[in-house]
């Protein structure tokens, strides 16, 4: 097949193109996706017949549903616009989401060539406007949304609209356990369900858990790390939600598991808890991408506060790898969005490595250990979006088409996202030294974390 598109009817017979819209629309696809010999996809346009196909068996296709689904999706260039287009119904992706997600970055280069967007607005006013209402999906804070980011009132607020969703729909993709976090791959040979319940033996080795610790999980979600502590290393355990559905499924799984009496969950916000009870190990996993840049001093302080001396606490959760410049996306005609934040993470903030381990030191805190997970979590994103999509019937029917497509794009993404390096994740362990510099619990190796 030649880089001329191979244009065919329901019966495989090639044809040419025909009609204005249809030859505006494919110059628009070959101008903000390159030319087909360099492209890994097909493309359909819409009822027409036509269907564009590189060398070979395309990775994904990108179903243009109406005439005017290139006008919505690119006349006002962003990569927000543009998952939109899929999340809205003007285009379908079909196949591998997390190799489509990339196609932003192919779009972003195209458009800064010279001359390449007025062309693009020009071929864009020549196809057909949609006035059709969208419904908006995007993730509600409700009145919320006049107080001040990251106070304890909107933060409840953020986390309900992207957790209460409901555990109906995180069951068909989650393990049984119901973690929503990055599991932990020992050999790649691991079920998904095995990964994470390593993942749990991995975090419990490097806090060094012994039977009796008081154990303090801040953003416990669905309780299955502070269940397995408990009924694998004999620790008393306290998890914390701000989410009324975790709260409420993580307790009748304690409940079910007969470990009321040494493990509970409380709906509360970190900073609520006043120091009274202190902790031998304090763990975060997945909660300070919730936290907030501004309000990192006062979480590694509450931490600190609430770690007895000696004491070890364990933070994991998604950094990012360098600051963006928002004065360079101003000036660039495609814009980088954050459909993330606006549909999934409302208010949701990334901060880099170095921010994190400064804010910890500055705390009190001594950095013992650093582990970068990416992989194991693209890995997992992986899975999860496969899953997903393996139970799109009732989880259309569960949630509706949008919320389906939009946690779909959000985990294919961002299994692309950590394949590729442009987001990371990281296990950081952090030891109160008591006033004599000892650490009774570490070690001097850390050969022991890695032992059957």
């Amino acid at each position: 097949m030649t880089e001329v598109a191979q244009l065919q009817t329901d019966h495989g017979q090639q044809r040419p193109a025909h009609g204005s819209t249809l030859d505006v629309s494919r110059e628009v696809t070959g101008l903000v996706f390159g030319p087909l010999s360099e492209r890994s996809f097909a493309i359909t346009y819409w009822d027409s017949g036509v269907t564009e196909s590189p060398p070979g068996d395309p990775v994904f296709t990108i179903v243009l549903e109406h005439p005017g689904a290139l006008r919505r999706m690119f006349l006002l260039p962003s990569e927000l616009h543009m998952a939109e287009g899929y999340v809205y119904g003007d285009c379908d992706i079909r196949g591998d989401l997390s190799a489509a997600s990339l196609v932003a970055g192919v779009v972003r280069r195209n458009l800064t060539a010279p001359g390449a967007l007025p062309r693009l607005i020009q071929l864009l006013l020549r196809l057909p406007s949609s006035h059709e209402h969208r419904v908006n999906a995007k993730r509600a804070l409700g009145t919320a949304r006049l107080a001040l980011k990251h106070t304890e009132q909107r933060d409840a607020a953020a986390v309900r609209a992207h957790y209460d969703v409901g555990n109906h729909f995180y069951r068909l993709f989650l393990d049984r356990n119901m973690v929503y976090s990055c599991a932990y791959y020992l050999t790649g040979h691991e079920t998904l369900e095995e990964a994470q319940v390593a993942k749990f033996d991995h975090i419990c080795r490097k806090l060094r858990l012994q039977p009796g610790d008081k154990l303090l999980d801040i953003g416990c979600g669905w309780g299955g790390l502070i269940r397995h502590a408990t009924s694998h290393y004999g620790v008393d355990a306290l998890g914390i939600t701000i989410s009324p559905s975790q709260a409420e499924y993580a307790r009748e799984r304690i409940a079910h598991a007969g470990l009321d009496e040494r493990c509970r969950v409380e709906l509360r916000d970190y900073r609520s808890l006043d120091g009274s009870e202190t902790f031998d190990k304090v763990v975060s996993v997945g909660m300070a991408e919730h936290v907030g840049l501004s309000r990192m001093p006062t979480y590694f302080a509450q931490a600190w506060r609430l770690l007895r001396p000696g004491g070890l606490f364990l933070n994991h959760c998604i950094t990012k790898d360098r600051e963006e410049s928002r004065t360079l996306n101003k000036l660039l005609p495609w814009k980088d969005g954050d459909f993330t934040k606006k549909y999934v993470f409302p208010d949701g903030e990334l901060v880099r490595l170095d921010v994190l381990v400064e804010a910890g030191l500055a705390a009190g805190f001594e950095a013992r250990d650093v582990e970068c997970l990416r992989e194991h979590y693209a890995r997992t994103l992986l899975e999860w979006t496969h899953r997903l999509e393996q139970h799109e019937i009732e989880a259309v029917a569960d949630v509706g088409p949008q919320l389906y497509r939009i946690w779909r794009l959000h985990m294919g993404g961002g299994a692309a996202g950590f394949a590729s390096g442009r987001l990371t994740i990281h296990q950081i362990v952090f030891a109160r030294a008591l006033a004599d510099g000892r650490i009774p619990d570490l070690p001097l190796s850390r050969a022991d974390l890695y032992r059957s």
